[in-house]
This record gives structure tokens, sequence and C-alpha cells, in this order.
């Protein structure tokens, strides 16, 4: 009985452990994240849309990252033609990886739940 539930509290310790690396490996990394403030500043990405009322209101950015996954962000910022036809978003496609990758960091932590 004492062995059963010694090995019963060590799974549930494992498991919780498990779930608290799993939500730590979720959250942005927040120097990545800051690069990609740096890379949407430096871009003059404001010039054609908004982050929280800032920069051109036509085409607001503040729930992004509810509505498209790192994956689609990415597909977007480089050949954003091929994810919908009639965008007028200019192609960041020579856009250092590293870059690329922070700005998506930043993007995806553009949700309704961050305001």
């Amino acid at each position: 009985m004492q062995r059963s539930l010694a090995v019963a509290m060590a799974l549930s310790l494992g498991l919780g452990m498990s779930a608290l690396r799993a939500e730590e490996a979720a959250k942005p990394d927040a120097a990545k994240v800051g690069k990609g403030q740096q890379v949407y500043a430096a871009q003059h990405c404001s010039m054609c849309h908004s982050v929280a009322g800032k920069g051109n209101p036509k085409n607001p950015l503040d729930d992004v990252g509810s509505k498209m996954t790192a994956d689609e962000v990415k597909k977007y910022i480089v050949n954003p033609k091929a994810v919908k036809p009639d965008s007028k978003m200019k192609a960041y496609s020579s856009l250092a990886a590293d870059d690329l990758d922070a700005l998506v960091a930043y993007l995806q932590t553009l949700t309704k739940k961050s305001s």
C-alpha cells in the first residue's frame, strides 16, 4: 500500500512538473519579444499598422496573436499575397531570420487578453 502511494505521488509530481515545463515553454521569451518590438519599429510597421491605438488605424494588429498562428504570421510577413491574394502589404522576404522570428514572437503576444 505504501509503495503504491509513493508511486502515485511520484507520478503526480512528475506530471505536475511536466505541466509546469509545458506552461513555461508556452510563455514567450521576453528578450525575443523585445527584439520583435524593435524590429516592428525599425521596419516602420506602424506606417501601415497600429498596436494599442498607435500607428495607422486602418490595419490594427491588436488581436493578431489570437487570429493567426506563428507560422501563418511568418508566411504573411514573408509573402503576403500567398496568404491573401489581394493584400497590399509589402513582402519582407529579405528580413533576417532572427529578426523575423522576433517579430513573429512579438506579434503573437498581441491578443485581446494581453490588453
